[in-house]
């Protein structure tokens, strides 16, 4: 049986800011320049919005659309606290809303000033989820990402063999695709080398293994598939779409395995909901966080075993070119840091075949995950229409 969803809604605009770090914009500004791109390269007038997803907390509301960009009557607007898996799981509550007729076009938007404003340790503590963190993993000293997801990373190592040689593998590859791109933070060449000299920021993630903070600004269009066929754009459906909670959501402390993210039940259900399989995605864009996130989705979704990700990135499998070509657009370590929204945007372009330098030849089909609030996984599966 066909799932309901699948095919039904299309990404029908993208649009984003220049990606820097030092903005005099704020987060508001920053939605609202990049949302008035995505309408007009959907080829939308903004009254025709009716249903609204800003990310939170990014310092926006439905109001604030309402009133600069001029919309009409808006029938949705929500908020998805979950971190970096928000934007990818807002694609499926967009999806849901313009495919049963509660909306016809839904703007995802995200506006960051991870450099210029709020940096990730005052910012966190706005997170609900971080209520049960602080209970548990707060009273010894752990209250950054990067202690936190450092666990699972050396837990991995412990396990199956993975090493730094790996983990900078995924670094290197991604900004070498990020050069390729014009809009990007990190323009210049990254060794391996470069990557084992940069300092340590929690065992065993070094600088080079972190995502950055910057600043700018995203956002996508959702539409009914049978609306965006008549829009401006290369037609790209959502396939399949599906968001997951890990056991123990809000402590990885308390987690009966810190390797299993939410990633682990929403994958086989987007696939399942695609009708497709992980040997038939073309490109990926992976949620980047921290390299060691890449390589453990990497597993969960199906492109290899557990414990074998290490492996698997290496000897060019993951850059343009290879068997799995992913974030080519340079991702949250090279390109910037807005929760992941510029890899939804990059996949779209890719099916466009919009992607310049970094084109993955003869792209049809592509997913895109997201990763956050201590182990959410969302995904989508997006697909060139013929």
């Amino acid at each position: 049986m066909v799932h309901p969803l699948r095919d039904k809604a299309a990404v029908s605009g993208i649009g984003e800011t220049a990606y820097t770090r030092g903005t005099s914009k704020s987060g508001l500004a920053l939605q609202l320049e990049a949302s008035l791109r995505a309408l007009d390269d959907a080829g939308i007038d903004p009254r025709d919005v009716d249903g609204v997803i800003p990310y939170f907390p990014g310092g926006a509301i439905a109001e604030d659309f309402i009133a600069n960009l001029g919309l009409k009557d808006l029938t949705l607007s929500a908020f998805i606290p979950m971190g970096g898996a928000t934007c990818v799981a807002a694609i499926q509550m967009a999806a849901m809303a313009v495919t049963t007729g509660v909306c016809k076009h839904v703007l995802i938007s995200v506006g960051r000033t991870g450099y210029s404003g709020q940096r990730v340790s005052t910012r966190l503590q706005q997170f609900p989820v971080f209520a049960q963190a602080n209970e548990f993993e707060a009273p010894i000293g752990m209250f950054a990402p990067a202690q936190l997801y450092a666990q699972g990373a050396r837990r991995h190592m412990e396990l199956y063999g993975t090493t730094a040689r790996q983990m900078a593998e995924v670094a290197v590859v991604t900004r070498q695709h990020a050069i390729l791109n014009g809009n990007v933070v990190m323009n210049k060449p990254l060794t391996v080398e470069d990557h084992h000299a940069s300092r340590m920021i929690s065992d065993p993630f070094r600088l080079f293994d972190c995502s950055l903070e910057s600043d700018g600004g995203a956002a996508v269009v959702i539409s009914a598939t049978e609306r965006a066929k008549d829009l401006k754009k290369p037609l790209v459906t959502i396939a399949g779409t599906a968001e997951g909670h890990p056991d123990s959501p809000a402590s990885i402390a308390q987690r009966p395995d810190i390797l299993d993210f939410g990633l682990v039940k929403s994958a086989p259900r987007a696939f399942a909901m695609a009708g497709v399989g992980p040997k038939d995605i073309d490109v990926a864009e992976i949620y980047d966080c921290f390299t060691f996130t890449v390589i453990r989705q990497l597993e969960i979704l199906g492109f290899c075993k557990t414990g074998e990700g290490g492996p698997f990135v290496m000897d060019g499998r993951i850059a343009l070119g290879g068997e799995l070509p992913i974030n080519t657009h340079g991702g949250l370590l090279s390109q910037g840091h807005v929760v992941g929204l510029n890899h939804v945007i990059e996949l779209t372009r890719q099916l466009r075949r919009e992607a310049g330098k970094a084109q993955v030849k003869d792209a049809e089909l592509g997913l895109v995950t997201g990763y956050g609030d201590m182990g959410d996984g969302s995904i989508a599966i997006l697909k060139r229409a013929a």
